[in-house]
């Protein structure tokens, strides 16, 4: 007796619900077994993790501040995936967002007038978008492939910002530390609340709900998902391949270049070597949670953002350590891809019986 993948006729609509819910219980599974090797009781630890960051006021404000730039970079992802094209550079383009969207704080401090924040904003969009442009160019012009590409562009972008905030941008007056001048008030996203809860989430809800709206009530929608499962029968409807891909790009950089801008202006409120834990990788897996549809993002970020939170403060009140977090963060993506081949596929028991007769009717 084995077992086989059998493909199936169509797509399975029960398992494309069903399949992300099996994979966050596999990796509950998984991170149990994880903990009694680690001597940990594995109901105190998954309290710890998943159900005391949610008991204050001041951890579920947390809890938004680290799901607003996952759901915005994995929306702008959910465009870019759907589209058949992997970008997978989204922290880079978060990261130059913020670099370009800083440049008024840091090197024209004095312009302080109501247009200054929107005009961060724009330059954050902006930045993010030209950063995304190069591999879109890459890909479109020469066939480069986009995962390299845009996975390279990575590392330079964080170069540039170690570089900027140990160098040319560096405070005068902050005893040498390598980080940039504090934001003036004036250049700092208004605050939701009195914790560091700031109106970043505002923008990520308006940009799901467009995007939803986009891919599910225009024309536009109808070409990316067409142009990314039949390329060949969007050609012959006259979209063009080339267009999608710069379209899928600038979005999904446009977005991750504003949630680069949101965080160092609403979170950060200054320039650091590091400004991400990791949130351009961590949004391609809440991409695939939420199906690649932008309601389903939004809940998936929501729990993203539970595991950061959820990491810290299993930190404090067991002793893990901070690695613990990407480890359910890899688990959680793992479970997602290899659960998501049940939307294709049926396992299919075959008896060795059965394999003589197919080999014989051969």
């Amino acid at each position: 007796m084995r077992i086989e993948l059998e493909k199936r006729a169509e797509h399975s609509q029960l398992m494309t619900v069903v399949s992300p819910l099996i994979a966050i219980g596999l990796t509950l599974v998984c991170g149990s077994i994880l903990f009694v090797s680690m001597g940990y009781s594995p109901v105190e630890a998954l309290y710890a993790y998943f159900v005391e960051p949610l008991t204050t006021s001041w951890s579920i404000e947390e809890l938004l501040v680290k799901a607003g730039p996952l759901v915005l970079i994995a929306v702008g992802l959910s465009v870019c995936f759907l589209s058949n094209s992997w970008n997978i550079g989204a922290e880079g383009q978060f990261t130059m967002g913020a670099l370009a969207g800083s440049v008024i704080p840091v090197l024209f401090y004095d312009f302080t007038g109501p247009m200054a924040l929107p005009l961060m904003v724009l330059m954050g969009i902006l930045g993010g978008m030209a950063w995304a442009s190069i591999p879109a160019f890459l890909k479109v012009r020469f066939g480069t492939n986009e995962i390299l590409t845009s996975l390279m562009l990575v590392y330079i972008a964080q170069y540039i910002l170690d570089f900027l905030v140990r160098g040319p941008w560096r405070d005068p007056d902050g005893y040498n530390f390598p980080e940039s001048r504090i934001f003036d008030a004036a250049h700092v996203l208004p605050k939701i609340g009195e914790g560091r809860l700031h109106i970043g989430m505002i923008f990520a809800v308006v940009a799901v709900l467009v995007v939803w709206w986009m891919l599910s009530r225009t024309l536009k929608g109808f070409e990316i998902k067409v142009m990314g499962e039949t390329p060949r029968a969007g050609r012959f409807a006259g979209f063009s391949s080339k267009g999608v891909v710069w379209f899928g790009f600038l979005v999904s950089g446009g977005l991750a270049g504003l949630a680069g801008m949101a965080e160092v202006s609403g979170s950060i409120e200054q320039l650091t070597p590091v400004i991400s834990p990791g949130y351009g990788f961590t949004a391609i897996i809440v991409a695939f949670l939420g199906r690649l549809n932008p309601i389903g993002i939004l809940f998936a970020g929501l729990l993203l953002g539970l595991s950061y939170i959820g990491g810290e403060a299993a930190q404090v009140s067991l002793g893990l350590t901070d690695k613990i977090t990407r480890v359910f963060q890899g688990m959680l993506l793992f479970f997602v891809l290899a659960c998501d081949t049940l939307i294709l596929y049926r396992f299919k028991f075959v008896s060795n019986a059965n394999r003589v007769k197919e080999a014989a009717n051969v």
